[in-house]
């Protein structure tokens, strides 16, 4: 299980009553980490490389339309 899942189960376990049965704890746990395993969610870090790389291919789009501009400009 990963970081974030292991922390938000955690905190759910710290929340529950202490006199649930282990077996309810254990089966809510793992309904929860089941449902967070659907939700396909990444981390902090891999949201902030996928924003860099954004980020460096709208840089590079915006000079790739501004050299299409003074193409087509030259040509007219």
């Amino acid at each position: 299980m990963t970081s974030p899942f292991k922390k938000l189960t955690d905190s759910l376990h710290d929340v529950l009553p202490n006199d649930l049965s282990k077996e309810i704890k254990s089966n809510v746990r793992a309904m929860v980490e089941a449902s967070l395993r659907k939700m396909d969610l990444v981390t902090r870090e891999e949201l902030e490389v996928q924003e860099k790389v954004l980020m460096r291919t709208r840089e590079k789009l915006e000079a790739l339309q501004a050299r299409i501009e003074a193409l087509e400009a030259g040509q007219k």
